[in-house]
């Protein structure tokens, strides 16, 4: 079961782009911008704070060579800004920017834009569309994490069922709190050594660095996690104490159990955004809550199937299960709306398909609890009737005649109950064993929903995003069929209404880089009023096609028609719709 979890867990974790928590909300220069005069300056804007990297800006010049920045700071409107200095004199020319920086809630996010000084111009620099982490590294991350909510979940729930439903004498419990230990101890190690690496894209080998060790003990996520292996040397005293048989001190375990759960709050998405300290508690009580519940039924199953468990033990853990699901319902929902911000992010944001997913896996938890509840009242049934029914056997016997008198019968511990009939010990062993699957499941859910864009975030950025007012910006691929014949035109009609229209038209080649092409033709034809074909007669700009002065006499939609010639015999059209208006 856990092994199909992760497998699942590594597919999602390894494929596509990783969707961290900071959204770009602006650049300044914006994207594409062609300025008369070099700025000073490169700010970037996000839609929560961000920490920067020794390599947050790479700014490339025209002909691909990187160019000397000052360091990367934050801009004088707060922690949301990254900003770096540029150089006191730049060419006329094309320049790319590539950034990097690593969100609040501790996940890189990366991208890249360009803008000109001058004119635009051909430029042997790519723009970086790649993921913002290595695949194999962001695997074994995502799968250490995993371990380290699962883990934690046992090492919690485990000792709150050993304190609160008093279970009968079960070592099988003390080495499911002792595998546990080990296990969130390695892969908090892991999260350590990796976070170097994974901040900054590099693969796996990249944990070999002491630059990149020190650089991660330097910053919050990395004091987060030396902060947990604190939490976890003292919780192993805790244990030597219960292995031992010493009675522990519960003030002291409660204590360690909200610790750990501060150390995630403190570096997911309840560190940043909206009413970070109503959020961050919530965090931690829901971790708690799950961990309790989740963790707690780990150990029941494994007391089911290595001792005899009354059902007085199971009857109080559901008690507690009900008032873990209680505070799992309200922190819940705090947590769904600050992180969708609206009804449409639960169905058009993968947070909120996500979310939708995991609510599906928590009710079906919540069914086989029920089942669960169902046997266990039928189990303290039976043991109540066995009970009867080995004291009417007591009654039957008659008194010894003569020889000595019969010794008085020691009072029976709980633990000493007889063990219940076979069928309910079955059913609710398989009851449980359904719920821990399910749990399993929705850890795995919450590992990958805390590496997902909040729907909040995302339509903030989207609202925020500067957008060219009332131009018209059309994409259109093309493919000549021969090697390196690929690319796409991006065609700006401004202002995209009747009369004089400009028109830009860059070439990007398959590289990702502005291409240098023998001819590009744009015409422009409106069927419904049999206008056209109006040749928008672009001329070479020096890296760009462009005219000034089109003339589109009518509004409706024009069908624009894209001819690229790559050589003297290779060319293709292509056509796309435009609205005039």
């Amino acid at each position: 079961m856990l092994l199909g979890t992760l497998l699942v867990l590594f597919l999602l974790g390894g494929t596509g782009p990783a969707s961290a928590h900071a959204a770009l909300r602006a650049t300044d220069p914006e994207d594409g911008a062609v300025l008369k005069s070099a700025p000073r300056h490169l700010t970037l804007t996000f839609t929560e704070s961000v920490g920067l990297l020794d390599d947050s800006f790479r700014v490339l010049d025209p002909e691909g060579r990187r160019l000397r920045t000052g360091e990367p700071e934050h801009g004088s409107d707060g922690g949301d800004t990254a900003r770096v200095t540029l150089p006191a004199r730049l060419a006329e020319g094309t320049y790319t920017v590539a950034w990097r920086v690593v969100s609040a809630d501790s996940h890189p996010v990366s991208g890249a834009f360009t803008f000109s000084v001058g004119k635009p111009s051909l430029t042997t620099a790519t723009v970086d569309t790649g993921p913002a982490e290595d695949p194999a590294t962001k695997s074994l991350y995502n799968i250490a994490r995993y371990l380290a909510y699962l883990a934690a979940a046992l090492l919690i729930g485990a000792a709150t069922f050993m304190a609160v439903c008093r279970p009968p004498d079960a070592p099988v419990l003390l080495k499911l709190l002792r595998a546990a230990w080990w296990t969130l101890l390695a892969a908090t190690l892991a999260l350590l050594v990796l976070r170097g690496p994974y901040e900054t894209g590099e693969g796996p080998l990249g944990a070999l660095s002491a630059d990149a060790l020190a650089r991660t003990a330097g910053n919050r996520p990395g004091a987060v996690l030396l902060a947990r292996l604190g939490l976890l040397a003292v919780a192993a005293v805790y244990l030597v104490r219960l292995t031992r048989r010493r009675k522990p001190y519960g003030w002291a375990g409660a204590a360690l159990a909200v610790g750990l759960a501060v150390t995630w709050a403190a570096g997911e998405h309840a560190s940043a955004g909206i009413q970070v300290p109503v959020a961050m508690t919530s965090s931690a009580l829901h971790l708690l809550a799950t961990a309790v519940w989740l963790g707690g039924l780990a150990a029941l199953l494994a007391t089911l199937y290595r001792a005899h468990l009354t059902p007085a033990t199971v009857t109080r853990f559901s008690r507690l299960a009900f008032a873990s699901v209680t505070v799992l319902v309200v922190t819940g929902v705090y947590q769904s709306w600050r992180g969708l911000g609206s009804w449409d992010a639960l169905t058009g944001t993968t947070y909120g398909r996500l979310l939708v997913l995991k609510l599906v896996a928590v009710s079906l938890l919540l069914a086989a609890a029920a089942v669960s509840r169902r046997w266990t009242a039928r189990l303290a049934t039976a043991d109540a009737e066995a009970a009867v029914v080995e004291e009417k056997e007591r009654e039957r016997v008659p008194e010894p005649v003569g020889g000595p008198p019969a010794l008085p019968e020691a009072p029976r511990a709980e633990g000493d109950v007889p063990p219940p009939t076979d069928p309910q010990r079955r059913a609710l062993r398989r009851s449980v064993l359904a719920e821990v699957a399910v749990g399993a499941a929705v850890l795995a859910v919450t590992t990958v929903l805390t590496s997902t864009l909040p729907g909040r975030a995302q339509a903030e950025a989207a609202a925020q995003a500067p957008a060219v007012i009332g131009a018209s910006v059309t994409v259109v691929p093309f493919d000549v069929g021969t090697p390196g014949g690929r690319g796409k035109v991006q065609i700006t009609l401004d202002p995209g209404r009747v009369g004089d229209n400009s028109v830009e038209a860059l070439v990007f080649g398959p590289d990702g880089g502005v291409a240098t092409v023998p001819e590009l033709r744009v015409s422009f034809t409106l069927p419904a009023k049999d206008v056209g074909p109006i040749d928008a007669g672009l001329a070479d700009k020096g890296g760009y096609w462009g005219n000034s002065f089109l003339n589109l006499p009518l509004a409706g939609k024009w069908e624009m028609k894209v001819t690229v010639r790559t050589s003297e015999v290779d060319q293709v059209s292509e056509t796309r719709t435009v609205v005039v208006r």
